[in-house]
């Protein structure tokens, strides 16, 4: 075979590559997603009438955050290897940081109008066993990831 047969083959090879491995990314963000949902109705003991009203804005505030932190600061990280760093000027430095610090005020502020907009749904316990539960679920997601992953040597 010559490199005209072979090149389109692999183009397409790598393609389906790809595409698997953003399907799998998907279906690991909504299996996430599905323990998240159980986790925290079970936390938070919401009635029906609450959990009807909470469930939107819940994913709305989840989907716009994921968004933020996974398009912005992968962006940021990866900037940030320690080669990177070493490398770069007081300059580039000091915009990357003012960027993090813009992201990490658009999240704090998106978290904010989210607590607003939850205030008629929930009762301010609810809101703060909804915080306490959030980090209770990233632990534990935490510590099963750490768990599974093989330890290097």
């Amino acid at each position: 075979m010559n490199l005209k047969k072979i090149l389109p083959i692999l183009l397409l090879l790598t393609s389906f590559n790809f595409y698997a491995q953003s399907e799998k990314m998907k279906e690991k963000k909504e299996q996430v997603r599905a323990l998240k949902i159980a986790f925290l109705t079970t936390e938070l003991e919401m009635t029906t009438t609450e959990s009807e009203k909470f469930w939107p804005i819940y994913n709305r505030f989840d989907d716009k955050q994921f968004e933020i932190r996974h398009q912005k600061m992968r962006a940021y990280m990866s900037r940030m290897g320690d080669d990177a760093l070493n490398s770069m000027s007081d300059k580039d430095a000091r915009l990357l940081l003012s960027q993090i610090e813009t992201t990490d005020e658009e999240l704090f502020l998106l978290r904010k109008k989210f607590v607003r907009d939850i205030k008629p749904v929930l009762p301010a316990v609810k809101i703060l066993k909804l915080k306490k539960a959030e980090e209770d679920f990233n632990r534990k997601l935490l510590h099963q990831y750490r768990n599974r992953t093989p330890k290097k040597e």
